[in-house]
Order: structure tokens, then sequence, then C-alpha cells
């Protein structure tokens, strides 16, 4: 064979093995893509269950403490009603007894709803216990928000690296793979963190 023409074979061998080459890269980032949007989906799940968690303990959250108001209201009425009736007993020792029977187990019954009101362990519904539910819903509410901007910057890194594997795909460049798998990686831990919350976000 003449020179030119082994020239021209080795020429069209390197050709045809970078056809191949860029077909298998091409191939693989087709494949990376669709884990990284598979990625996407679940984080974006938990960015929904993330803001659902939020807006539901903060609702929760201030109905029981509107609850409790309402208690602390009632609880105060009884206690100034059997008050009141203490110090009629004290001004009117002359009383007859049968009335003064009755004041005296009106402010009984008064005060121990009064005190009723204060805690029932059984019913879960005394101020104390509604206090201890509350604070329960604030701190859900509190952990659903630091985890909430996890999974939003992880969102966003995985678009942008979808953005740039696409482009790596049409242009078959490796480096924009490169860059696209580091900001997937950095998603991958934002989402994870979300999730687990194992380090809380510098966001103050």
């Amino acid at each position: 064979m003449e020179a030119h023409e082994i020239a021209e074979t080795i020429r069209g061998e390197d050709a045809e093995r970078r056809v191949e080459a860029d077909a298998s890269f091409r191939k693989f980032t087709g494949i990376y893509l669709g884990l990284v949007a598979m990625l996407l989906a679940i984080t974006s799940l938990g960015g929904s269950n993330a803001t659902k968690t939020m807006l539901n303990a903060n609702i929760q959250a201030s109905d029981t403490y509107a609850y409790y108001q309402s208690k602390d209201i009632r609880q105060t009425d009884y206690r100034l009603a059997a008050d009141q009736l203490a110090a009629r007993l004290a001004a009117e020792p002359a009383m007859p007894q049968a009335a003064k029977a009755q004041i005296v187990d009106m402010i009984e019954r008064w005060r121990a709803k009064a005190a009723r009101y204060e805690s029932d362990p059984i019913g879960g519904r005394g101020k104390k216990e509604l206090l201890a539910t509350a604070r329960g819903w604030e701190t859900r509410r509190e952990r659903a928000a630091r985890k909430d901007p996890n999974f939003d910057f992880s969102e966003a890194l995985f678009q942008i690296a979808i953005v740039l594997g696409s482009v790596a795909i049409v242009a078959a460049s490796r480096p924009l793979l490169r860059l696209s798998g580091v900001l997937a990686f950095l998603a991958v831990l934002l989402m994870l963190n979300g999730y687990f919350l194992l380090i809380q976000l510098p966001l103050d």
C-alpha cells in the first residue's frame, strides 16, 4: 500500500473509533440523565412532603393554642365565680345553713372544674397537656422547615445537572458531563440531608 493509503486507512479507523466512542458516551450519558431525573422526582416528593408537614403542623399548633386559650378563659371564669361565692360566704355569716351548704358545694365543683382545666392526664385535654401537644407540633414544623431548603437546593442542582448533561450529549463534551456529575453528587447529598437532616444548613 502507498503511504497516503495507509494514512487514510489509519484516519478512517480513528474516525470509526471516535464515532463508536461518541456513541458509547451518548448512551452512557442518556442512562445517567435518566438516573438523575429519577433522583429529581424523589427529591421533589421529599420537598412536597416537607412543605405539607410544615403547613399541617403550623395549623395544628395554632388550633391547639387557640383551644388552650379558650380553656384558660373558662378556667379563669370558674375561679372568679368560686372566689366571688367564697367572698359572699365570708360577708354573710348569718346565711341559712341550707343556702350555705349549696354555695359551698358550688364552690367545690367550680374549683374542681378549674383544676381539671389545668391538667387532665386521662382525657389529655388539660392546659398542661394541650401546651405539650402544641409544642410537639411546633417541633415538627421547625424540623420540616429545616428540611425544606435542602430539597429546594437539591432540585435546583439536579435540574442544572440535567441541562448540562443534555448539552454534553449534543456537544459530546466530557468536561460538561463531569461538571454535571459533580452537581448531581452535591444534589444527592442535599437530598439525603433533606430526608435525614444529618446537618443543618447555615441559612441564618
